[in-house]
């Protein structure tokens, strides 16, 4: 099996590397600072504390009107594991539909069965919904039960790219798993490095794995803006934290040392 072959990227070969650089953008501003900094691409998803969920449909609209880069948008109803019920996959469905017709251009996806393997049955119903758009399987692949045998299962699928930290925390703490997975996916699928991934650590990150994308949310928290802060916050949140220009940079300039990375459309 290529699960079993698969191990450390070979130091002998040459690393002729263009990177593309995806943020996680929970809003609007985000997105517009992730593009003006000089991202590839906007992975656009609400609730970004929480590992992410779907946007409203205004911000998906606003946000496609406001980007020149390309856009994915975050299929994902809750929270939680990512085995869903039947008002659940009716909700992915529509969100997906509601894509389509945005424009956007790819949307981000990921089911499991209830013994933690890849749902390809529904799944393919999902991008069978996209009618054509890109399509990302996100970290529901760092759950699966083998995430070997998930891997052939989502290049069969013919997705685009999976989203991982090796399933670790972080992309870092996993980087010997990416690494090996660079190698059983033998470029027939991307993978993507992501979580905890930030200018101090993405051009090792990348050196170590040979990953060809990475992801990150590069958040910094804003300063309040209202004159009047109660004292408890009752549970409703702290201040908002949106993408840092300075840190996109950053991420930007550590890759272009690596060898190089791709330009933004």
């Amino acid at each position: 099996m290529r699960c079993r072959q698969a191990g450390r990227p070979d130091s002998r070969q040459e690393h002729v590397l263009m990177t593309t650089l995806e943020i996680a953008a929970g809003s609007l501003v985000s997105a517009r600072v992730a593009q003006e900094a000089g991202a590839t691409r906007v992975e656009l998803c609400a609730s970004l504390e929480s590992g992410g969920v779907t946007p409203s449909y205004g911000q998906i609209a606003t946000v496609r009107d406001a980007l020149r880069i390309p856009l994915y948008v975050l299929i994902r109803p809750r929270a939680g594991d990512f085995f869903y019920d039947g008002a659940e996959r009716d909700t992915m469905l529509a969100d997906i539909g509601h894509c389509v017709r945005a424009g956007c251009d790819g949307v981000v996806i990921g089911a499991l069965d209830a013994d933690g393997d890849v749902d390809m049955s529904f799944c393919r119903e999902l991008i069978a919904e996209a009618r054509g758009l890109g399509i990302t399987f996100h970290r529901a692949f760092d759950v699966t039960r083998d995430q070997c045998e998930a891997l052939e299962r989502i290049v069969s699928l013919g997705c685009e790219r999976v989203l991982t930290s090796g399933g670790m925390r972080s992309a870092w703490a996993g980087r010997e798993r990416i690494a090996a997975l660079v190698r059983q996916a033998d470029a027939r699928i991307s993978i993507m490095a992501g979580a905890g991934v930030d200018p101090s650590n993405v051009a090792a990150l990348v050196a170590e794995t040979r990953v060809r994308e990475v992801h990150a949310s590069a958040r910094k928290t804003q300063s309040p803006a209202t004159r009047f802060l109660p004292a408890d916050d009752l549970g409703m949140g702290s201040s908002p934290s949106e993408s840092d220009d300075a840190t996109i940079r950053r991420l930007l300039v550590a890759l272009d040392e690596t060898g190089g990375r791709d330009q933004k459309s």
